[in-house]
């Protein structure tokens, strides 16, 4: 859209004196409303032969981009084209028509008029607070997620659009309950009741006829910003002594510690509690983000934005032109895109493959990382059959042991050989080894209790007593 089709645009707010301006203008210029009700308010105060830009684009899957249909509304033909763009919008530079219609004109002026969006809703006035976000619904067409903080009230105008009701209230429930009361502005002329309120449930049902809608905010602690402040807070001069002594090196048994009570809570299929133990290890991040802007290393900007670019550039099956097949395709993509990557960063030379699996990690996760990474480049059996041959191989070694050392060595590879069999059932080797330990400890403080109600102390019972006590603890595997 780089030519210029347009000699001069002047876009104007939907205000009383927006159709006098026009009218008494010089120029006979092409009239433009970006919704039907601007438009009706026009033909009323003699305007005639508005254009609705709303009604002549098509926001449909598989339809061009919106831009470009816009383009296609101008008339080509006319030389010194005036265009006049009315819209209810307030300000006038968040429509985003009106920008896109500015960038195909020679010149531009920016008329604000009284818009119909001023009147905000009672409930508004106790959420404000000195902020309020507004947006055009055309940045959100593509949107999975929000773009806006829900710890912040948010206008979001929709008239002239015609959105996916559906694909649109998913995102909304991204972060606000499905109860939450938001505030719909009637798109109708002859309405009395223009701001109403209703549950978020119900806002498929009646987007057709909304003008704008209202979202009061969650809560003020809501959001990453709000998480940030009180972070910062602590660490201030004047903060939590404790929290502003703590150092990265200092951090580093909490964010471990953090990592696996998620992972516990997840074991446990406990979904308050991983809520929890995510936030926990939230705080973790924040902290160290914190205390890195401090010595000017990084900030928690950074760290989205170059997690976020991360994700961008290597699934260009989503976000670029790629195709791919399956899930293996995406894998071995991912491997090829971080190796141009290493290669960018001058990091390519010296790095093997398997470089980049930390050496911290519990030995079975990185067992199970390291035959991850060589499968993706096909260093992997076929078939599973001489991975399970593998295992009996590995274990007659160890019964072949000629001594201790060997046979440290051999088991070591009899472990090996056993994560790479969970590996082809495609469990998580970790994980399973937590399971069977928990498994383990219920059943054995299950013998302690039942010794103890007998009176028996463990040392001084038989191995067949406690065996038949352990089979007994089977049962609660079942319950």
């Amino acid at each position: 859209m780089s030519d210029l089709i347009i000699e001069k645009l002047i876009v104007l707010g939907m205000g009383a004196e927006t159709p006098a301006i026009i009218l008494n203008s010089d120029s006979k210029g092409l009239v433009a409303a970006r919704d039907r009700t601007t438009a009706d308010k026009l033909s009323a105060n003699g305007i005639e032969k508005v254009v609705l830009i709303g009604e002549k684009i098509t926001l449909a899957e598989g339809a061009p981009d919106w831009q470009d249909q816009l383009r296609s509304v101008i008339p080509l033909s006319r030389e010194k084209l005036f265009v006049y763009y009315v819209t209810p919008m307030q300000p006038l530079g968040l429509d985003l028509f009106a920008a896109e219609l500015a960038r195909l004109s020679n010149r531009v002026e920016w008329m604000n008029g009284t818009a119909v969006t001023t009147d905000l809703p009672t409930l508004a006035d106790e959420n404000l607070e000195g902020a309020l976000q507004t947006v055009d619904v055309l940045a959100l067409l593509e949107n999975d997620y929000p773009v806006f903080s829900p710890a912040l009230p948010v206008l979001i105008h929709i008239a002239g659009v015609k959105v996916n009701k559906d694909r649109f209230s998913r995102m909304l429930v991204q972060v606000y309950p499905p109860d939450h009361t938001i505030f719909a502005l009637s798109a109708r002329l002859d309405s009395k009741l223009p701001w109403r309120g209703i549950e978020l449930t119900s806002l498929v049902s009646c987007i057709d006829f909304v003008s704008v809608l209202y979202i009061p905010p969650v809560a003020t602690d809501s959001s990453l910003e709000s998480f940030m402040q009180v972070i910062a807070r602590l660490r201030a001069p004047d903060g939590c002594p404790w929290d502003r002594k703590q150092t990265h090196n200092s951090l580093r048994p909490y964010l471990l510690e953090e990592a696996y009570e998620a992972l516990e809570q997840l074991d446990n299929n406990n979904m308050e509690g991983l809520r929890e133990e995510l936030g926990d290890l939230l705080l973790q991040i924040a902290l160290h983000s914190q205390i890195a802007s401090e010595t000017n290393s990084f900030t928690i900007t950074q760290v989205l934005q170059q997690i976020n670019r991360k994700i961008v550039s290597r699934h260009p099956h989503v976000f670029g032109e790629v195709y791919v097949n399956d899930d293996k395709d995406v894998v071995q993509n991912w491997e090829k895109l971080k190796e141009i990557e290493r290669a960018g960063n001058g990091k390519a030379e010296g790095n093997g493959l398997l470089d980049g699996i930390p050496q911290i990690l519990p030995a079975l996760s990185q067992a199970q990382s390291i035959q991850e990474r060589a499968a993706r480049v096909g260093f992997d059996w076929p078939e599973i059959t001489p991975v399970l041959a593998k295992v009996l191989e590995e274990l007659q070694e160890v019964n072949d042991a000629r001594d201790e050392r060997e046979r440290a060595h051999e088991l070591g590879d009899l472990l090996f050989a056993v994560v790479n069999l969970v590996r082809w059932y495609k469990v998580d080797a970790e994980s399973a080894l937590r399971y069977t330990n928990t498994k383990f400890r219920r059943r054995f403080a299950h013998i302690e209790a039942e010794a103890k109600k007998a009176g028996r102390e463990l040392q001084k019972m038989t191995l067949e007593e406690m065996d038949a006590l352990w089979e007994a603890s089977k049962k609660l595997d079942e319950h």
